[in-house]
């Protein structure tokens, strides 16, 4: 890792995070809240990420693009991310989808939702923009990927994921020189292109892109003309710079910000059930591979005044318990137990339920005699009492949202029409 500049760029960069998309594939979890409104983690929001390492990373200007459902996402952000002071040259822009260009148009593609905001953009004389996605878990410090920009006269650095070859045909892969110039861009190739120094390895895209203000503002003006173009970074801006300007790879490891329990670069695109599912699981491992909790390097988020979880009852029965899980605060555990599960803020488990793998969104109440396996309970579902749910697939299958992996996803509509 490169030694950081004495004057860090960041403190002349906006990162401009893309937060418009609903995330089809989280099915009902994005019925009612955009994807990067989705809780994460016992406290947070998908958001937060990203958001957190723009200002772990020392941004002072950020600037949020919403559009489906943005109202979950717009309260989370003006309560939990509004310490931005204009006095020290800080900002936090909301920028919803509000017809700016004209009256019949919405944001039609991640180019457009930068387009439509130039001249936000221009007001704040930024000399660096950082394009972000709203809807992945990671840690990352931006400094060093402003850096690798400036230091190789880039026109665009695009951030990657070294991943196996063969696992790259769902991304858009990077094909790069020995000096990780991208000398093209594919689209969930089929025999994807292979990194020089390591064979078996591709470069994915990871949707972070950094820009000079000046070149970004022109390439989006170029593109706003062109009638044919879906105005879309990924389809069509960054192709274009690649074949006509100079686009370069910057590597994930090289800005992955780990604590001494994380060994691996840490990335997840939590966009299915069983995705969704599995990190937030991950997070009840004695040693999970991300860790939330290195206070060098915080995820902000709004943090809700609640009291302390508690657990009560000592019978045989009808114990109190959890092991291996995390659980928020304002929790009441009253003779329910707890195995490897995740529980977010305000979550009641009542007497001789048993939870095994769940991950529980917040003010979900878990009647008596529950028992629940492998699932994840939308936020303020009242689970009914005796409810068995992870024991027969064909049952659980008719009655909620049963993933390619065996999760069940359980909203409140799907408990509704039990008749229970």
């Amino acid at each position: 890792m490169v030694e950081k500049r004495v004057q860090p760029l960041a403190r002349d960069a906006m990162a401009y995070v893309l937060a418009g998309g609903r995330g089809s594939r989280l099915k009902e979890l994005t019925d009612r809240r955009a994807k990067p409104a989705v809780y994460f983690g016992g406290k947070t929001r998908i958001i937060d990420f990203a958001l957190s390492n723009a200002l772990n990373s020392g941004i002072r200007r950020i600037g949020v693009a919403t559009q489906y459902k943005a109202h979950s996402l717009i309260r989370h952000m003006q309560r939990g991310w509004n310490f931005f002071r204009p006095e020290r040259n800080e900002s936090f822009d909301i920028l919803p989808a509000s017809q700016r260009v004209s009256e019949t148009q919405w944001y039609e593609g991640t180019a457009d939702a930068v387009y439509q905001n130039i001249d936000i953009i221009e007001d704040y004389g930024v000399e660096y923009m950082v394009i972000l996605a709203g809807d992945h878990v990671y840690k990352m410090d931006y400094e060093y990927m402003l850096q690798q920009h400036v230091d190789s006269g880039a026109d665009v650095t695009i951030g990657c994921l070294e991943v196996p070859r063969m696992e790259a045909v769902g991304f858009g892969v990077m094909h790069v020189d020995s000096t990780d110039r991208i000398i093209d861009f594919v689209e969930k190739p089929a025999d994807p292109p292979a990194i020089p120094d390591k064979p078996d390895f591709a470069l994915a895209s990871m949707g972070i892109y950094v820009f000079h203000t000046k070149f970004l503002i022109d390439a989006l003006r170029r593109d706003a003309a062109d009638p044919n173009s879906s105005k879309d970074f990924g389809k069509d801006i960054i192709p274009h710079i690649v074949k006509n300007g100079k686009a370069v790879a910057h590597r994930f490891a090289q800005s992955c910000v780990r604590s001494d329990f994380e060994h691996e670069p840490y990335w997840r695109d939590v966009g299915t059930i069983d995705a969704y599912w599995q990190a937030n699981i991950d997070l009840t491992a004695v040693v999970p591979e991300l860790d939330i909790y290195d206070k060098s390097w915080p995820i902000w988020t709004y943090a809700e005044i609640s009291p302390p979880a508690k657990f009560v009852h000592d019978d045989e029965d009808r114990r109190g318990s959890a092991t291996s899980s995390v659980v928020a605060g304002d929790c009441i555990i009253s003779g329910a137990t707890l195995n490897k599960s995740l529980l977010f803020t305000g979550v009641r488990a009542n007497s001789y339920s048993k939870l095994e793998g769940a991950v529980v969104l917040p003010s979900v109440k878990i009647g008596r005699h529950a028992q629940l396996r492998d699932v994840v309970i939308d936020h303020g579902v009242v689970i009914p009492e005796g409810l068995i749910v992870g024991e027969d697939p064909v049952l659980d299958a008719k009655r909620f949202r049963r993933s390619e992996g065996g999760i069940c996803l359980i909203t409140q509509p799907m408990i509704d029409k039990l008749g229970l």
